[in-house]
């Protein structure tokens, strides 16, 4: 088993370099181009969800923890800001708390379709957690 935490503002100029150091991360794994490309997906969707929607008009920081095992990547991305006042609403296709922002309110969908488990804690005013886990197909024989 392999760990890793990464801590950065939540600004988005780390998006891109949240992603990358995931999927280097990840690399660890032997994961197909596919399989990678679905990881940084879901991580760039998660660590956007806080720089857009944690930290409204303040500053705050962006925790990723990861956990390589076997042929399993899990993914834990957190915040410490507003939180979501109704998840189940949240998790709803082209919802959005920002139209006026153009936001396409897909983000966690993309996270669920892209990763093989899903799960967000969240509490008012105490910040929100996103969990992901993919599961690596190995080649037979491999």
């Amino acid at each position: 088993m392999n760990e890793m935490q990464l801590s950065f503002p939540a600004r988005s100029e780390n998006e891109v370099f949240a992603r990358n150091a995931v999927a280097a991360f990840a690399l660890a794994l032997e994961p197909s181009l596919d399989e990678l490309s679905d990881i940084k997906t879901a991580v760039s969707e998660a660590v956007t969800n806080c720089i857009v929607h944690a930290y409204r008009d303040t500053e705050g920081w962006v925790t990723i923890r990861c956990r390589a095992e076997d042929d399993r990547l899990d993914i834990e991305v957190c915040d410490e800001g507003q939180g979501i006042e109704n998840i189940e609403k949240a998790l709803q296709p082209f919802f959005t708390t920002q139209p006026s922002e153009e936001r396409s309110g897909m983000g966690f969908t993309i996270m669920q379709t892209f990763m093989t488990e899903f799960a967000v804690a969240s509490e008012a005013g105490a910040g929100t957690q996103v969990k992901m886990r993919k599961v690596l197909k190995r080649a037979e024989g491999a």
